[in-house]
C-alpha cells in the first residue's frame, strides 16, 4: 500500500514538474539562446561547432546543445522540449541527493536531504529554465558525491560531464575542493587513492574528442574559449557582471529559504565532527560548498545562478543533522517563518496591486492573482509542518514545507507567463496578421532578442548591432549588416522583407531612414514592419 501510494506521488508530481515546461515562451536571453543554439545544431547536422543565429558561438561546451538537439529530433522543436534535458537533470539531482545521503549518512539522511533540495526555490526555480547551470551543477554534485562514496573513476566520468556542460570549472572545483580537504585533515594518502593516470585517461577519453574536433574545424575556438571565456572571464569585468564580494550571500539566503534557520547547524556539525580513521564526508561536503561560493566570489563575473552547484551538498548536510539532531523546535521556528511568509505574499500581492502606477497595473492584474495562489500554496503545507514538527513527526514535517515550497515557486513562475511579453516576443510574432514567409527576409535593427530568431524558428540579419556576438561577427561580416545606410540598400531589394526595431527608437530612426514600411505588430519592447 505504501508503495503504491508513494507511486502515485511520484507520477504526479513529474507530471507537474514536466507539465510546467510548455507554460511559458523561452525567455530571453539564457533560454532563447541555448534553444536556438540547439535547434540550429538539429537542423544543420554539424554537431561540432554550435551556432547562434547564424554565427559560431564557443561560450560553452556542447553536452546540452547535443542533449536538447536530440530532443527536438525527437519530439519537435518545443519550447518545453527545449528545458526538458534541465529539467530530467534537476530531477536527477534530488535522486542524487537521496542515493548519497543513504549510502554516506543512514537512511533518513537520504529521504530528508532530498526533500530539502526539492523544497529549494532556487533549484526548483533553475530547474525550470532552459540554462546550463543545473546540468553543471547535477555532473558536479555526482563527482563530489561519488569521491565521497569512494568511486574514483565515476568522479572522473562525472568531472567530465561537467566539463562539457559549462567549461573547466567542471574539474577545477572539485579537484580544488580535493586540495583543501588534503590539507585541512591532512589526508595526504588521500591523493595516492584518486587514480591519476586511469582516471585522468578516463576523463580525457570523454572530453578531449570534443575539443580536438572543434578545434580542427574552427582556428579561433582555443583562444576564444581559453583564454578570453576563462582566464579573461575570471580575472577581468569584460562581461559588465561584477559586483560586489557579498553578491551571493542573499541568493543562497535566498534560495534555501524554507531551511535557512537549519543551515548554520548543519555546517557547525560538519565542521565539528571528527572521523580520526577515515574520510570525513560532512566536512568534505561542507568544504565544497566553501570552495564553490569563495571561487564564484572572487570572479570578476558573477550571476546568481553561478551559486547552485552548492546546493546539493548543503541539503544533504542539512538531512544528515535533521537526521542525527532532531532540531524540532528550529524547525517549527522554519515553518513559522514560512507560513509568514506566504500570508505576507498573498496579502502584499493583493494590497499592491492598489498602488501600483497606471502603465504597471495592467500586467500586475494579470499576475498578482497568482502571486496570491503562490502565498496560499506556501503557507498551509508551512501551518500543517509547524503541526507536525511540534509534535515530533520529522518526515511529515519537513515533506510538508518541502511540498510548499516546490507548489509556490512553480505556481508563481506559471503565473509568470502573464508577462511573458516582456521576455519574448512569441506573442506579437503570433499577432502579425499572416505568418512569415520562409523565404522573406528579416531584420533585427539596431537591436536583438535570442527570442527573434527562436520564435521564427530561422535566423534573422542582424544590423548595426551585435550583442554578444561581437567577436563571432568579426569570423563572418558577411552575415551582418554594420550600419544603416547598408541596411536601407538591403531594404529597398525585391521580396518580402520584416524588421524588428526596439520600440523606444522606432519613431526616431524610421524617420531618420524615410523608408516603405508599414507597422505589422507592435509589443512592449519591439515592432515589427513590413516592407509594403
Amino acid at each position: 500500500m505504501k508503495r503504491a501510494a508513494l507511486g502515485l506521488l511520484l507520477a504526479l508530481l513529474s507530471a507537474v514538474w514536466l507539465g510546467s515546461l510548455a507554460v511559458r515562451p523561452l525567455y530571453k536571453a539564457d533560454e532563447a539562446r541555448y534553444g536556438e543554439i540547439s535547434r540550429e545544431m538539429a537542423q544543420s547536422g554539424d554537431w561540432v561547432t554550435p551556432r547562434l543565429n547564424g554565427f559560431k558561438y564557443f561560450e560553452k561546451p556542447p553536452l546540452q546543445y547535443w542533449a536538447t538537439a536530440a530532443a527536438f529530433k525527437a519530439l519537435g522543436e518545443h519550447d518545453w522540449a527545449a528545458r526538458l534535458w534541465t529539467a530530467l537533470l534537476a530531477a536527477a539531482g534530488v535522486a542524487l541527493a537521496y542515493f548519497a545521503g543513504n549510502r554516506l549518512f543512514g537512511r533518513p539522511a537520504g529521504p530528508l536531504g532530498a526533500a530539502v533540495l526539492a523544497g529549494s526555490p532556487f533549484y526548483v526555480l533553475l530547474g525550470q529554465f532552459n540554462s546550463l547551470d543545473m546540468g553543471v551543477s547535477v555532473f558536479l554534485a555526482g563527482a563530489i558525491f561519488a569521491f565521497a562514496l569512494g568511486h574514483r573513476l565515476l568522479f572522473w566520468v562525472a568531472c567530465a560531464l561537467a566539463v562539457l556542460s559549462k567549461g573547466l570549472i567542471g574539474i577545477v572545483l572539485p579537484l580544488g575542493t580535493i586540495g583543501l580537504y588534503v590539507v585541512v585533515r591532512r589526508a595526504w594518502p588521500l591523493l595516492g587513492s584518486m587514480r591519476l593516470v586511469s582516471g585522468g585517461l578516463l576523463f580525457l577519453a570523454v572530453t578531449a574528442p570534443w575539443f580536438v574536433a572543434v578545434s580542427l574545424a574552427n582556428a579561433e575556438f582555443l583562444h576564444f574559449f581559453f583564454i578570453q571565456e576563462h582566464l579573461q572571464r575570471f580575472t577581468t569585468h569584460m562581461h559588465h557582471r561584477n559586483e560586489p564580494w557579498w553578491f551571493f550571500i542573499p541568493i543562497v539566503a535566498g534560495g534555501i529559504a524554507p531551511w535557512l534557520l537549519l543551515l548554520p547547524g548543519a555546517l557547525r556539525s560538519a565542521f565539528q565532527r571528527s572521523f580520526p580513521g577515515g574520510f570525513d564526508a560532512p566536512m568534505f561536503l561542507a568544504l565544497w560548498s566553501v570552495v564553490v561560493f569563495l571561487f564564484f566570489s572572487l570572479s570578476g563575473s558573477k550571476l546568481p545562478s553561478y551559486i547552485l552547484p552548492m546546493l546539493p551538498a548543503l541539503a544533504v548536510l542539512i538531512g544528515r543533522w535533521l537526521a542525527e539532531a532532531r532540531p524540532y523546535r528550529l524547525l517549527a521556528a522554519q515553518a513559522l517563518l514560512a507560513l509568514f511568509a506566504g500570508l505576507a505574499l498573498a496579502a502584499g500581492a493583493a494590497a499592491l496591486v492598489r498602488y501600483l502606477p497606471s502603465h504597471v497595473l495592467p500586467f500586475a492584474n494579470d499576475y498578482y492573482p497568482w502571486l496570491v495562489a503562490a502565498g496560499i500554496a506556501l503557507a498551509v503545507p508551512s501551518a500543517a509542518s509547524l503541526y507536525c514538527a511540534l509534535r515530533k513527526r520529522m518526515f511529515a514535517a519537513v515533506g510538508l514545507l518541502a511540498a510548499g515550497s516546490f507548489a509556490a515557486v512553480l505556481i508563481a513562475l506559471d503565473g509568470h507567463r502573464t508577462l511573458a511579453a516582456g521576455y519574448s516576443v512569441e506573442s506579437m510574432v503570433k499577432s502579425l496578421p499572416a505568418p512569415i514567409a520562409p523565404h522573406a527576409r528579416v531584420y533585427a535593427v539596431n537591436a536583438y532578442d535570442h527570442t527573434m530568431p527562436w520564435t521564427l524558428r530561422r535566423t534573422v540579419t542582424m544590423v548595426a548591432y551585435d550583442d554578444e556576438l561581437d567577436k563571432a561577427v568579426t569570423w563572418d561580416p558577411q552575415k551582418f549588416i554594420a550600419d544603416l545606410a547598408q541596411f536601407a540598400r538591403a531594404w529597398s531589394e525585391p521580396g518580402d522583407a520584416y524588421a524588428f526595431f526596439a520600440l523606444r527608437d522606432f519613431d526616431r530612426m524610421r524617420a531618420d531612414l524615410n523608408l516603405p514600411m508599414q507597422v505589422a505588430a507592435r509589443g512592449p519592447r519591439y515592432v515589427i514592419v513590413r516592407k509594403p
